[in-house]
């Protein structure tokens, strides 16, 4: 039978561990994934233009970000060599439309989106948007957006990140892999979550609530 003043360090040795061994445990936690199908972001100017004078946006359902939403509100989308219908408006308004798009519906569409992190626009090709009411030219704000995290400064003092810090994610099953200069995004609002486009997630068969790990 063991000693019980051996039993007690044992014990007391464990609790101390307690801690350390639950923070590796949320460490090691997955990130859930949020798949980004095509989307556009709008200003007031624009919601009026497109679905007329006075307009507010119709909430869907509530996104996983606080205070963002879907909308019930569609567009299309009116490119050089095609045309995308069904294109969901997310809410609230922003201070400039902002379109995301893959880079395949980019081939569509007859643009070539650079690269951006969201709200980067400046020199983006443009496009024109139909709506109910009636259309709007874009000079500029087509992009694909950068693959991304969101997280709180709890979930950021855990990771050990900051924002704007650039991470490495990686993917589990049957095509995983790894993705870099993924972009950390820190905000008081933002829920937990690894943003990537369509086009991204089919290549290592993700889709939304899947979850991928932060690496070290």
């Amino acid at each position: 039978m063991m000693d019980q003043k051996l039993l007690e360090q044992i014990v007391s040795q464990v609790l101390a561990a307690m801690p350390e061994l639950n923070q590796a445990a949320k460490t090691e936690q997955g990130i859930p994934v949020g798949v980004s199908n095509r989307h556009i972001h709008l200003s007031a100017e624009h919601i009026e233009a497109l679905f007329g004078c006075g307009y507010s946006l119709t909430k869907e359902k509530d996104l996983k970000q606080i205070n963002e939403f879907a909308a019930k509100e569609t567009v299309t989308l009116v490119g050089p060599k095609g045309v995308m219908r069904g294109v969901r408006v997310l809410g609230p308004v922003r201070k400039s439309t902002q379109i995301e798009i893959s880079r395949t519906d980019g081939f569509a569409l007859g643009i070539a989106p650079p690269l951006r992190d969201s709200g980067n626009i400046k020199g983006s090709p443009g496009i024109v948007i139909v709506g109910t009411k009636g259309a709007a030219t874009l000079t500029e704000g087509v992009i694909c957006a950068t693959r991304h995290i969101h997280m709180e400064e709890t979930d950021a003092r855990r990771f050990n990140v900051a924002d704007g810090d650039r991470v490495t994610v990686k993917i589990s099953g049957p095509r995983g892999g790894t993705f870099g200069d993924v972009l950390v995004r820190v905000n008081p609002n933002f829920r937990l979550e690894f943003h990537i486009d369509t086009d991204e997630a089919n290549a290592v068969f993700l889709k939304t609530g899947d979850t991928i790990t932060l690496c070290k």
